[in-house]
């Protein structure tokens, strides 16, 4: 089935397919990219910089006023700009430098400070998913709803876990520990961008994770939107996207995956002293 994607949505595919190109043939070359070290445990390869310069010019080309947010360079484009895009050129870095075929590009398109649009590229599987506000989303032509389980001991739940350098969540442990023992499952593949499109394509039920940057988040939070999810802070607040924690979920799970995550931070019950 053929879909008709708007020009926004075009723009940000070219973009992404690209950058795709290049990112592939280096992905089969990974042992021999030269590889900078950016901070602890945070790693930047010769690809991703150069898939965020093809981004960036593709980007540039096509909507000159449009302001950008990226990962490696920063904030750029006209300071008065109603629009930007929030771009990761390579959601998964640590995945891509040791060879594991789990990464993607995400692209966001922001305007009055709405995400209006988003497109996740994952080359290694074929899959492009993209969503438009009031469009719906989609994985190539196929529309994506999230999942229907009602039931926790049915949710299969993504997370992303902390690594050197990065700060532990004061709870993290004892949340990880209250939603493995309550679900079917709990998984780590390191790519938030590609986590938050398999909440919208109903492969997981629910994702959470806390110190996400926008261009980790921005594009996968219309996805789910756009698929019938909720999106939100872990703790129930309102900027996911630019606050300091992620939770998306199906339908009907978000308020039961709260609840459990609140219970890890809460003291335990008090026993009647005898």
């Amino acid at each position: 089935m053929s879909v008709s994607r708007s020009a926004l949505i075009n723009v940000m595919v070219r973009a992404a397919e690209k950058a795709a190109r290049t990112l592939i043939r280096d992905f089969g070359e990974v042992e021999q990219l030269q590889v900078s070290k950016k901070g602890p445990a945070d790693f930047v390869s010769a690809a991703d910089l150069a898939a965020e310069r093809t981004i960036r010019a593709e980007l540039v080309k096509a909507r000159p006023d449009f302001g950008l947010l990226m990962e490696e360079s920063g904030k750029g484009g006209p300071a008065d700009a109603k629009s930007r895009w929030i771009v990761d050129p390579l959601d998964g870095t640590t995945n891509f430098l040791h060879g594991v075929p789990h990464w993607a590009i995400s692209i966001a398109a922001e305007t009055d400070g709405m995400i209006v649009a988003g497109v996740i590229h994952d080359p290694i599987n074929d899959e492009l998913f993209w969503a438009e506000r009031g469009q719906g989303a989609y994985v190539n032509s196929k529309r994506l709803r999230v999942s229907g389980r009602r039931h926790l001991d049915q949710a299969l739940v993504a997370t992303g876990m902390p690594f050197k350098g990065r700060k532990l969540a004061p709870n993290y442990l004892s949340e990880l520990d209250l939603v493995m023992a309550e679900t079917s499952g709990v998984r780590r593949f390191g790519s938030a961008a590609l986590d938050l499109a398999y909440v919208a394509a109903g492969r997981y039920d629910a994702f959470w994770e806390y110190g996400l940057s926008p261009w980790d988040s921005a594009a996968g939070a219309i996805l789910v939107t756009e698929a019938g999810g909720f999106i939100s802070e872990v703790d129930g607040g309102a900027n996911p996207i630019f606050g300091t924690s992620v939770l998306a979920t199906n339908s009907e799970l978000n308020r039961p995956i709260r609840d459990l995550i609140r219970r890890a931070g809460s003291p335990p019950a008090k026993t009647a002293s005898v």
